[in-house]
C-alpha cells in the first residue's frame, strides 16, 4: 500500500495539501464537497508524492503545511504547473 501527499488547486488558484492512501477517491471527495476545508470548489490534482510508509507521508505533509521553506522550494519546482 502507498500513502500519497498531494496538492490540489481550485479555480481561484488556492492550494490545498493533504495525505491519503486512496488518492483518486480523495480527490473525488474534495470535488463532491464532502470535505469541510475544500467545500464549494472544483479541485484539480497538480502534484503528488508516493510513500510506502504512512509516517513518512504524514511527516512530509506536515513539512509542507508548517515550514514555509519546504513549500517555497516545491512551488519553485512546480513553476508553470501552478498557473
Amino acid at each position: 500500500m502507498f500513502y500519497y501527499v498531494y496538492i490540489i488547486q481550485n479555480e481561484l488558484g488556492e492550494l490545498y495539501y493533504g495525505c491519503t492512501n486512496q488518492l483518486k477517491q480523495r480527490i473525488e471527495r474534495h470535488n463532491k464537497s464532502l470535505s469541510f476545508s475544500t467545500k464549494g470548489h472544483v479541485w484539480k490534482l497538480i502534484y503528488f508524492e508516493g510513500y510506502r510508509d504512512k509516517t513518512d507521508a504524514y511527516n512530509r505533509e506536515k513539512q509542507l503545511k508548517c515550514y514555509g521553506q519546504a513549500l517555497a522550494q516545491l512551488k519553485r519546482r512546480l513553476g508553470n504547473s501552478l498557473r
